[in-house]
C-alpha cells in the first residue's frame, strides 16, 4: 500500500499493490457471480470489497468502484514539476501542471 493522489477521488488515496490488488479483484469479481441482481443492494454485494480494502488500507467508506481505480501500477511516476503522478505509466505530460515527461 502505497499513499498516491487519485484523480478520480481528488486526494490522495491508499493505492494498492498487486497482491493487495488481486484480492481485492477476486472479490469484486465474486459480487457479480455470487448474488443475482436485484435480489441485494449494492453496498451488500460489494460489501467484500469495500471491507477488505478497509483492512488493507484503513480508508473507511471508500466506493468499491473507486477501489479498482486504487491500483498502483495504473499510475505513471512521480511528475518532476509537480510531484503528482501522471495519469498513466506511457503519459507524455502532467494533467495537473502540464509539464512534458
Amino acid at each position: 500500500m502505497k499513499r498516491l493522489w487519485c484523480w478520480r477521488c481528488q486526494q490522495e488515496m491508499p493505492m494498492l499493490d498487486e497482491v493487495e490488488f488481486a484480492e481485492v479483484a477476486r472479490l469484486y469479481g465474486g459480487a457479480f457471480r455470487t448474488t443475482p441482481p436485484g435480489q441485494h443492494s449494492v453496498n451488500e454485494r460489494f460489501a467484500p470489497v469495500t471491507l477488505a480494502y478497509e483492512r488493507m488500507t484503513g480508508c473507511v467508506g471508500c466506493h468499491p468502484n473507486a477501489v479498482m481505480h486504487h491500483r498502483i501500477s495504473m499510475y505513471g511516476p512521480p511528475c518532476t514539476a509537480c510531484g503528482k503522478p501522471l495519469r498513466t505509466p506511457q503519459a507524455r505530460y502532467c494533467a495537473a501542471c502540464g509539464s512534458t515527461r
